[in-house]
């Protein structure tokens, strides 16, 4: 047997028993010194307007805990108070239990009570001019809009205010949490970003001094020990250029400076020949097939990602590959720029350096952002030789094209 949960009864605000009280004591006064509203009256007792006195004190400590209840208490409490002598007190807080019940009151009782109260005041109007014929309901007609229509007009209007204020605090609050979010994303972006240009600016350079400073203490010859101290020297003053550059990017990037000038296809036959340079202890040949039918046009974010690419598969060639020739191949093909190294897949028989796999992350990031495709793994060739082939396709966009 489950028994009933108890009633529990709302607690008065602190603020709504301060005005309570106020309104109770005040019209205390006012029954002390004999001020009434009217003399004609039912009730004859003189206590008699106590009751409804109390009562709407009552409702008043409940405006904000029980709306409703408070409004339909202080309805029959000031039914009542029109059959005894009447207090200014009880009709004053009537009036102010009718504009709680519009601003704390439920949504749809914040817009019912408005239209009742101004059907009652309508129709007592209309009733009062039939049956008195004269002109006298009009004023009783504006005083009974006065203490239960205005109430309820002004509570929706401050109702109205507040609900405004509160959508606008809400909206503030989320575009701040917005831009938090595109803040902290272009913070992420933008460090993204930097990884890839740091790893492909100097990732070359280090691969070469680790595989040549390898070479050059694993063979006792000092020709071979001098050139890899040459090849050493030259890709560590080229990665330190490379660090100052991007360094001095970083510290003027809030000055209005003029955009670094970014690399572009143009400079492959450079960066073949320092791969060559750098690739003699590995027994590597590089060899740049371009079969584009013409080799500008080309939107900058295309050149940039494919000149990035072939910089870090012949960065992995040198790491990984077996003695060989490494081939990069260009091409135009149905509105796309296709760029392909391939390079001898397996056992390097010379010093390696170490990989982090970052570099086929980078490729893949740069690809997508284009909206193209890489693919990166070991095929066989027409002579069953294992390659090992980077393949990335960059859409070009045809107006871009044109604009270029």
């Amino acid at each position: 047997m489950t028994l009933p949960r108890p009633v529990t009864l709302p607690r008065p605000h602190r603020l709504d028993l301060l005005i309570a009280l106020s309104g109770l004591v005040g019209g205390l006064v006012l029954w002390s010194f004999g001020l009434y509203l009217t003399r004609d009256h039912v009730f004859g007792q003189r206590w008699a307007v106590l009751v409804p006195l109390c009562a709407m004190a009552g409702a008043e400590a409940l405006r904000r805990a029980a709306p409703r209840t408070a409004l339909v208490a202080a309805a029959l409490a000031i039914a009542g108070d029109q059959l005894t002598s009447g207090n200014l007190a009880t009709l004053l807080m009537f009036t102010d239990v009718v504009y709680a019940s519009v601003v704390y009151g439920t949504p749809a009782a914040a817009r019912r009570v408005p239209y009742v109260t101004g059907l009652l005041t309508v129709t007592f109007t209309v009733v009062l001019l039939v049956w008195w014929e004269n002109a006298a309901a009009l004023v009783i007609g504006a005083l009974i809009g006065t203490v239960s229509f205005l109430p309820a007009v002004t509570g929706s209007i401050v109702r109205n205010h507040r609900e405004a204020a509160e959508a606008a605090r809400l909206r503030a609050e989320q575009t701040a949490l917005l831009a938090e979010m595109d803040r902290t994303q272009a913070v992420v972006a933008e460090r993204a970003r930097m990884a890839r240009e740091l790893h492909d600016m100097v990732a070359n350079h280090l691969s070469a001094i680790a595989i040549h400073s390898t070479a050059a203490l694993s063979l006792d010859d000092p020709a071979t020990t001098r050139q890899a101290l040459t090849v050493i020297r030259e890709n560590s003053v080229a990665g330190l250029a490379e660090m100052r550059r991007l360094i001095g990017l970083l510290r003027r990037s809030g000055e209005d400076t003029e955009p670094a000038a970014a690399p572009t296809l143009a400079g492959l036959d450079a960066l073949i020949a320092q791969a060559g340079a750098n690739g003699g202890p590995g027994g590597l040949s590089f060899v740049l097939d371009d079969a584009r039918e013409r080799a500008a046009g080309l939107p900058a974010p295309v050149e940039l990602a494919a000149y990035r690419i072939v910089q870090e598969s012949l960065t992995n060639a040198l790491k990984h590959a077996a003695p060989g020739e490494v081939r990069v191949v260009l091409a135009r093909e149905a509105g796309a720029l296709t760029v392909e190294v391939t390079s001898p897949y397996g056992e390097r028989p010379g010093p390696t350096a170490p990989g982090s796999g970052a570099g086929l992350v980078g490729m893949r990031e740069r690809t997508s952002l284009l909206g193209g495709v890489l693919g990166a793994g070991p095929v066989t060739d027409g002579g069953g030789r294992k390659l090992w082939r980077v393949r990335a396709e960059l859409p070009v966009d045809a107006s871009d094209e044109e604009r270029t």
